[in-house]
């Protein structure tokens, strides 16, 4: 099969020995969204920069389309990439900047200009056409640089954290317009962002990446509910992890470690050592469930925002886990701070992790 993008093996070495990323392998389907996740610093950037062919690489193959275009300059790639500062020329109309791609590659004026009032009248941008792009707002001028990047119709788009300048109600406003747009052209979309609300909520698979290493590559409800190692479990959502023994396989996919707080059940091979809980895993009021893991704590905090209460509870070992139940439930509005409780979690809401 003939994959959109094809990374093999790709590195990144700096002269002074810094390794940027590490043997970095993904293969990206036709018209797949797909998210780069990280702290800053942790090689995503670096990796599209590759991808583009801005950046050199120390070792490894990009592939695009079947073919191998490790050595073959940005211009003659079939990818376009849009910056988070956008990089328009200031001087320049909005007409002018959209067209400047084509311009580039000597495209007759009257194809140019038919393009460009087409890739206009998507944006939304026709009323704007001849104005200077630095007299715009932030959320005309990311349209005007998604627009650019559209119009000399590239196979894979890359997209370096382009919305980390618009304020939030903005962002939420462009990050809807994103995914719907890239459903409609069926382009691939290769997306770098360290805010998690846009990797889960816009990809179709993410990578999470950390020191130069990928961690997880999963679709969002997988990663989120499935972490594969403790970087990602710290990382991804809110997750409290319990440390233990491994107790063997305790049937149907479970797994079972001993731990502090007596033996956790969970999704596993039986040889792990770390038990993930997801916030909203745990129940205030457990379930008379054979099977279900107990644990006692206190309630050390209690916090009420909207329909949801964000609750935290030491336990013995004077940790505090946090915990995400409905805040209309009449028994968590009766908590009180020190109030004794007791948790329950379900083993199949539980995933057991190497350390």
């Amino acid at each position: 099969m003939v994959h959109d993008l094809e990374l093999i093996s790709v590195g990144k070495t700096y002269p002074d020995g810094t390794v940027a990323v590490s043997d970095f392998d993904l293969k990206v389907e036709k018209g797949e969204f797909v998210a780069f996740l990280g702290p800053s610093g942790c090689g995503k950037s670096t990796t599209l920069r590759m991808i583009a062919g801005f950046e050199d690489i120390t070792n490894g193959e990009v592939m695009m389309m079947g073919r191998n275009v490790t050595h073959v300059p940005p211009e003659k790639r079939p990818t376009s990439m849009i910056f988070q500062n956008y990089a328009l020329f200031p001087h320049m109309s909005v007409r002018e900047n959209v067209a400047f791609g084509l311009d580039v590659k000597g495209m007759p004026k009257a194809e140019r200009d038919t393009k460009v009032d087409r890739i206009l009248d998507m944006f939304d941008l026709e009323q704007f056409a001849d104005r200077k792009a630095d007299k715009l707002s932030g959320g005309q001028r990311q349209r005007i640089a998604l627009a650019r990047g559209l119009v000399v119709e590239p196979e894979i788009l890359l997209l370096d954290e382009p919305l980390g300048a618009l304020d939030a109600n903005l962002r939420r406003i462009i990050q809807n317009e994103l995914k719907l747009l890239q459903r409609e052209l069926g382009i691939t979309f290769i997306f770098v962002t360290h805010a998690q609300s846009e990797a889960l909520g816009l990809s179709d698979r993410v990578v999470v990446m950390s020191n130069g290493v990928v961690e997880q590559i999963s679709p969002p409800r997988e990663l989120y509910r499935r972490p594969k190692t403790p970087f990602v479990a710290d990382f991804i959502g809110s997750n409290t992890v319990f440390e233990g023994s491994p107790k063997g396989a305790a049937g149907n996919g479970f797994g079972r470690i001993e731990t502090l707080f007596g033996l956790i059940e969970g999704v596993g091979q039986g040889n792990e050592t770390l038990a993930v809980v997801p916030a909203e895993a745990f129940r205030i009021t457990p379930l008379d469930t054979p099977g279900e893991v107990r644990i006692e704590g206190t309630l050390s905090e209690r916090q009420l925002v909207g329909a949801v209460g964000h609750l935290k509870v030491r336990l013995s070992d004077s940790r505090e886990v946090a915990i995400e139940v409905s805040a209309d439930r009449p028994d968590v509005r009766a908590l009180t701070l020190g109030a004794p409780v007791t948790l329950g979690i379900d083993p199949a809401a539980i995933t057991l992790i190497h350390a």
